[in-house]
C-alpha cells in the first residue's frame, strides 16, 4: 500500500511567486521604517535632543533582542529537547500508523521548523518587550523616594521603578513556560512520548521527566507571584473602605494566606519532581499535589478572606477599617501634593455690602471681565483682518508688568488656519511655502472694555493706523520677533518650506499692509531641517508621498523643512515620558514669542494612594474648545515637574525642573545623559514672571480635595462633609463641570494680590458654597489654599447666584431687553471673590447678533454679594455696579427696603390714558430717549457694529436721564424709594432691537 504525504509538495513557481511577494513586502516594510527612522534623526538633530531619538531606539532594541531571544531560546529548546527525548521503538497501534505521515513530512526539515517556530514566537515577545522601554528605564535608574510604605516598611522606590518591571519579566517566565508545555507534549505526542493508545504506559520516563519539570517551574514562578502579590495587594481595590490599598482582611487573612501558598507551591513543585521521577514514577501523586494546591489556593486565598471580611469586617468596617483609610489619606495627600494644603475657616457671615466694597483696590480693581473663550470669536474678528488668520476657539490668561502695574491679559496668537484657505489660496505651493506663519501675540487687560464692550488692545498690531479709542496707539507689549511659525492650529501634515537661494526674494506672506496688500519674507532661524539636498528631498518626498519635493522650484539648495509645528506635539516628541498639560499658552519672553506647556511625571504603582482617571478627571466644559483632551491614564502619583517652553519663531525646545525633588523626574534626567532637564535655576527671571498654575494638575487636585480634605478617617468612612465640583452656573443641566479660572487678585489671608487658578466647591449633593480651592506659586513654590466656608452657611454656590441674579424682576426684564430673536446673551465667568469676610459674585454678560460673522460684546456685569439673592445688580461696568451693591447695602443698614434694581437703567417709564403731557426737562428727558431709540433701530438696520454700540450706551444715558429729571419732577413720597411717572412718556424700548453691537 502506498503512502501518500498530508502535505502536497508546491510548485517551483508558486514557491518563486511567494518569495518574490514576500521579498516586496519587507523591502516596502523596511524601506518605511528606514524613512521613518531617518527623518526622525533628522528632526531630534535640528531641536539637538538626539539623547532621546538614540535612548529610546536602542533601548527597544535591546528589549526587542533579549526578550525575543529568550522565549524563542526557551520555546525553540525544548522543542528540541523533546524530539531529542523521543522513544526508538513505539508500540504499533493505530493511533502511531496516523501521525507517522506527519512524522515522515516533518522529520527531514525538524529543524527548520523548530526555528521558525521559535523565531514567531520570538518576534511577538520582542515585539510586546520593546514596547516596555520606559518601564525598563525607570527600572534600571529609579532610586529612593525616601518614604517607607506603612505596611512592609519598603520604600515607595521599588513600587514606582522596579515592582512594574518585576511584574512583567514574570508574566513573561509564564508565557514562555505554557508555550513550552504546549509545544512539547505536541512533539512528544507526534513523536511518540505521550501515547492515547496502544499497550503499555501512556507517556515515555523521558517524556514525563521533561514535562513534569516544565510544570514545577510554572508552579515556582507561582510561588515568586505569590511573594509580588503580597506587595501589589497595596496597590489594589479596597472595597470595603472604598478606598485603594490593603484593608483590615487584606492584612490579617489575605496577607498571610498568600505567604503560606507561596510555600505550598514550592513544596508542590518538589513533590512533583520527586514523585514523577525519583520515587513513584508516576503522574498520580503529582496530580494530587497541584489539585491540593488549587484547594489550597481557593480555601487560604479565597474563603478565609471572605469569612474574616463578611462576619469580622462588615459588621464594624468604621473601626476595623480606620487605620487602613488613614494610610489611604495620608498616601494620597502626598502622592498628589496635597499634604502642604494650607486650610483656612472662612466664616461669610457678612451678608450686607461694606462700604470700603467701593473704594478697594486689591479684588475689585483686578477683577476679570473678558471670557476667554466668549472673546475669542471678538479677536478673530476685529484681529485677524485676513479670512486665514485664527485664534482658536479659546483665548489664555497671563499677566503682565505695564506701565509699572501688574494686571492680568487675555491674550491670543494671530495663528495660520490652513483649514480657512481658499479654494484659489490651497495649492501645494502656498499652503507650503506662502503661508507659512501667523503673526503677533494679541493681548488686551482683562479688566477693561472699550467702544460698545470691544476688549482694548495694546498688543500683536500688523503695524496699520488703529482706531485711538479702541486700542493702544503703542505696543505695550512688544516682541521683538512677533511672526509665528509654530502654534495650537498647526496639524500633523501642516509643514512649511522655507529659505530662498536668492536673498531678495521673498516669497512667504509676512503680514497684510493696506487694501488688500502685503509684505513678503523670508525665514532666517535656526529650526528646521536643511533639505537642499537631492537627497534629503527625496527622502521626505517618499515621507510625505509628495513629488513636489523633488519637481517644485521652490524647493532650492538654502530651503529648510519645518514640521511638528504644533507646540505641544514637539515637547512630548523630545520628552514621550512626560504626560502633558491640555492647555499651553503664549507668552512674550525677552521680547520673543515662546509657548509654555506644563509637563507631569506620573505613576500608578504608588501604595495606598488613591488612583485617578487623568481623562475623567480633567474633562470639564473648555475640554476640545481650545484645550487638548489627556489620554485615559489611570495613575496615583502626580507631580508637576517639568516647564517646557517652544520658541513660536524657531521651534526650539527646553525642558526645565521645577520640583526639584521629585525621584521620577530624576530617574528619566539620569536615563538620557543627566543633562535632558535643565536645573530650576537656570529658567529666566523673565519667563518665571509667566509661570502659571497648570490647570489640569489643578483639576485632579481640585476633584481628589473633595473628598481628602477630610483627613479623620471616621469622618471619611461616614462621607458626609463631602464635596462636588459644582456644573456650570449657566448650564446646569449639561452635567459639564465649571472650569476653574485665573484671576489676579488677593484672598483673604495673602499678603498682596497673586495669580491664582481658582475653583468654588458645594457640599455633595448641595448647591450652597462649601469652600473656594485656589493654587498658585509662591517664591517659585506651588501652593494650594483652601477657603472653608461653615457646614450649614447660606452662601449661595455657583449654580444658586446665576440663577438668583439671572430671575431678579428687574434684572430679567433688563436682560430681556438685551435678548431676542435677533441677538442672544451669553454669561461669561462667574468669578467668586472672598472679600471683607463675605462673597462678592462677579459675572460678565456679553450680546452676540445672529448675524453672520458676529462676536459677542460684553454689555452688562452681574454683581452679587452676600448670600446671592439679597444684594444683586446689574450694571453697565463694574464700579457702577459696586456702587448700587454700596447704596443698597446703606440703605439696608439704614433700615429702608431697597430699591428695585436696575443696574443704572431705570424701567422703561410707561403711558397711561388720561395723563397729563409730560413738560419741561421731563419731556426733553423722554424726547432724548425716543430719539435713542430710534438710533438704535437704525444701527442695528446698517450693520454697523460700533455704532450699535455707541447707540445702545446713548439709549442707557438717555434712560439714567430721563429718571433723574422724574424724580426731580416727582419726588417719591413714600420710603419706597421707586419713582412714579407722572405723564406719558416715550415707547418703551421692550420694542426696540436687541441685538448687541457687533451681532
Amino acid at each position: 500500500m502506498r503512502s501518500s504525504s498530508p502535505l502536497p509538495r508546491m510548485s517551483r513557481r508558486g514557491r518563486v511567486t511567494i518569495a518574490v511577494l514576500v521579498g516586496v513586502f519587507v523591502l516596502f516594510t523596511l524601506l518605511g521604517w528606514g524613512v521613518q527612522a531617518w527623518t526622525d534623526w533628522l528632526w531630534f538633530d535640528e531641536v539637538r535632543y538626539t539623547e532621546v531619538f538614540t535612548g529610546v531606539l536602542v533601548t527597544r532594541l535591546l528589549l526587542f533582542l533579549a526578550v525575543g531571544l529568550g522565549m524563542a531560546v526557551v520555546v525553540g529548546g525544548n522543542l528540541w529537547l523533546a524530539h531529542r527525548l523521543r522513544p526508538r521503538l513505539r508500540p504499533h497501534s493505530v493511533e502511531q500508523a496516523t501521525l507517522e505521515r506527519y512524522r515522515m513530512a516533518l522529520s527531514p526539515r525538524l529543524g527548520t521548523w523548530i526555528a521558525l517556530t521559535a523565531a514567531v514566537v520570538g518576534l511577538f515577545a520582542g515585539l510586546s518587550a520593546q514596547s516596555r522601554w520606559n518601564q525598563w528605564l525607570l527600572f534600571r535608574n529609579g532610586g529612593d523616594f525616601g518614604i517607607k510604605d506603612p505596611e512592609f516598611g519598603i520604600d515607595i522606590g521599588f513600587y514606582v521603578f522596579q515592582l512594574p518591571f518585576w511584574r512583567y519579566l514574570l508574566g513573561v517566565a509564564f508565557t514562555a513556560v505554557v508555550l513550552a508545555v504546549i509545544g512539547a507534549l505536541a512533539v512528544h505526542y507526534l513523536f511518540g512520548g505521550v501515547r492515547l493508545q496502544g499497550v503499555g504506559d501512556r507517556m515515555s520516563n523521558a517524556a514525563r521527566a521533561h514535562l513534569s519539570s516544565l510544570v514545577a517551574v510554572f508552579v515556582l514562578l507561582k510561588s515568586v507571584a505569590y511573594v509580588l502579590d503580597r506587595r501589589a495587594m497595596l496597590l489594589e481595590y479596597n472595597e470595603g473602605a472604598k478606598l485603594y490599598g490593603a484593608g483590615y482582611a487584606d492584612v490579617n487573612a489575605l496577607l498571610p494566606a498568600k505567604e503560606i501558598l507561596a510555600y505550598i507551591s514550592i513544596v508542590v513543585a518538589i513533590a512533583i519532581i520527586v514523585f514523577s521521577n525519583a520515587w513513584m514514577r508516576n503522574l498520580v501523586w503529582p496530580g494530587i499535589s497541584l489539585a491540593l494546591l488549587g484547594v489550597s489556593a481557593v480555601a487560604i486565598g479565597g474563603i478565609y478572606p471572605w469569612a474574616v471580611q463578611t462576619f469580622e469586617v462588615k459588621p464594624s468596617a468604621k473601626d476595623k477599617e480606620a487605620p487602613y483609610i488613614q494610610r489611604s489619606i495620608d498616601a494620597t495627600r502626598a502622592a498628589f501634593g496635597l499634604a502642604v494644603t494650607e486650610t483656612t475657616p472662612y466664616a461669610a457671615s457678612n451678608l450686607t455690602p461694606p462700604a470700603n466694597l467701593a473704594t478697594d483696590t486689591s479684588v475689585v480693581s483686578n477683577v476679570r471681565l473678558l471670557d476667554p473663550q466668549l472673546v475669542s470669536e471678538t479677536y478673530t474678528q476685529l484681529q485677524q483682518v485676513r479670512g486665514f488668520y485664527d485664534f482658536g476657539p479659546k483665548l489664555d490668561i497671563d499677566r503682565y508688568g505695564v506701565n509699572g502695574k501688574t494686571s492680568d491679559y487675555v491674550v491670543g496668537v494671530r495663528e495660520i488656519n490652513y483649514g480657512e484657505l481658499t479654494d484659489q489660496q490651497n495649492t501645494w505651493i502656498n499652503r507650503h511655502t506662502v503661508y507659512t506663519h501667523g503673526y503677533g501675540l494679541v493681548a488686551a487687560p482683562a479688566n477693561q472694555v472699550v467702544c460698545g464692550g470691544q476688549p482694548f488692545f495694546v498688543s500683536g498690531f500688523l503695524g496699520e493706523k488703529t482706531q485711538e479709542a479702541c486700542s493702544s496707539q503703542t505696543e505695550q507689549i512688544p516682541a521683538k520677533q512677533p511672526r509665528i511659525y509654530y502654534g495650537e492650529r498647526m496639524a500633523a501634515d501642516d509643514y512649511a518650506i522655507v529659505g530662498q537661494s536668492d536673498p531678495d526674494k521673498k516669497a512667504e506672506f509676512d503680514r497684510p499692509v493696506g487694501e488688500g496688500g502685503g509684505e513678503s519674507y523670508t525665514y532666517t532661524g535656526e529650526g528646521g531641517v536643511e533639505i537642499g539636498s537631492f537627497t534629503r528631498r527625496l527622502l521626505y518626498a517618499i515621507k510625505e508621498q509628495e513629488s513636489n519635493f523633488l519637481l517644485s522650484e521652490a524647493v532650492n539648495e538654502n530651503s529648510k523643512l519645518l514640521y511638528v509645528r504644533n507646540p505641544r506635539d514637539r515637547v512630548e516628541k523630545v520628552a514621550p515620558f512626560l504626560t502633558l498639560d491640555g492647555d499651553p499658552y503664549p507668552a512674550v519672553v525677552d521680547g520673543r514669542v515662546q509657548w509654555i506647556v506644563d509637563g507631569y511625571t506620573t505613576a500608578a504603582t504608588y501604595p495606598y494612594a488613591e488612583r485617578v482617571n487623568l481623562q475623567t478627571e480633567t474633562t470639564d466644559e473648555l475640554t476640545n474648545r481650545g484645550t487638548f483632551q489627556l489620554a485615559r491614564e489611570n495613575v496615583n502619583y502626580m507631580r508637576n515637574s517639568v516647564k517646557a517652553t517652544v520658541d513660536a519663531y524657531d521651534g526650539t525646545v527646553k525642558l526645565y525642573e521645577y520640583d526639584d525633588t521629585d525621584p521620577v523626574l530624576k530617574a528619566w534626567n539620569k536615563a538620557f545623559g543627566g543633562d535632558l532637564v535643565l536645573p530650576k535655576k537656570d529658567i529666566p527671571i523673565e519667563l518665571t514672571e509667566h509661570l502659571r498654575y497648570p490647570a489640569d494638575m489643578f483639576k485632579v487636585q481640585r476633584n481628589l480635595l473633595t473628598k481628602f480634605h477630610v483627613t479623620n478617617p471616621g469622618d471619611f468612612y461616614s462621607a458626609q462633609d463631602f464635596w462636588q465640583v459644582p456644573n456650570v452656573p449657566d448650564a446646569p443641566d449639561s452635567g459639564q463641570k465649571q472650569p476653574p479660572y485665573y484671576l489676579f487678585t488677593q484672598f483673604p489671608g495673602q499678603e498682596s494680590p497673586r495669580f491664582q487658578l481658582t475653583s468654588a466647591v458645594t457640599p455633595n449633593g448641595r448647591q450652597n458654597l462649601a469652600a473656594l480651592i485656589s493654587g498658585s506659586y509662591v517664591e517659585g513654590q506651588p501652593r494650594l489654599e483652601v477657603l472653608e466656608l461653615p457646614d450649614q452657611t447660606r452662601i449661595s454656590g455657583p449654580v444658586q447666584v446665576h440663577q438668583q441674579m439671572t430671575n431678579n424682576a428687574n434684572i430679567r426684564q433688563q436682560l430681556n431687553l438685551l435678548s431676542s430673536n435677533q441677538a442672544q446673551v451669553q454669561y461669561g465667568n462667574l468669578l467668586s471673590l472672598p472679600f471683607a469676610d463675605g462673597m462678592l459674585y462677579v459675572e460678565p454678560v456679553y450680546v452676540k447678533s445672529n448675524q453672520q460673522d458676529a462676536y459677542p460684546l460684553l454689555q452688562k456685569v452681574l454683581l452679587s454679594y452676600g448670600d446671592g439673592g439679597s444684594f444683586v445688580a446689574l450694571a453697565d461696568n463694574i464700579n457702577d455696579g459696586i456702587k448700587q451693591l454700596v447704596d443698597l447695602g446703606k440703605r439696608a443698614g439704614q433700615g429702608a427696603p431697597p430699591p428695585p434694581t436696575t443696574g443704572g437703567n431705570p424701567p422703561p417709564p410707561t403711558t397711561g390714558d388720561g395723563t397729563p403731557p409730560l413738560t419741561g426737562e421731563l419731556a426733553a428727558a423722554a424726547d432724548r430717549v425716543q430719539t435713542a431709540i430710534t438710533e438704535v433701530r437704525a444701527a442695528q438696520t446698517s450693520g454697523d457694529f460700533e455704532r450699535y454700540g455707541r447707540a445702545l450706551k446713548a439709549l442707557d444715558e438717555a434712560l439714567t436721564a430721563f429718571q433723574q429729571a422724574q424724580q426731580v419732577a416727582n419726588p417719591p413720597t413714600a420710603p419706597s424709594g421707586s419713582p412714579s411717572p407722572s405723564g406719558s412718556a416715550p415707547p418703551s424700548p421692550t420694542a426696540s432691537p436687541t441685538a448687541a453691537p457687533g451681532g
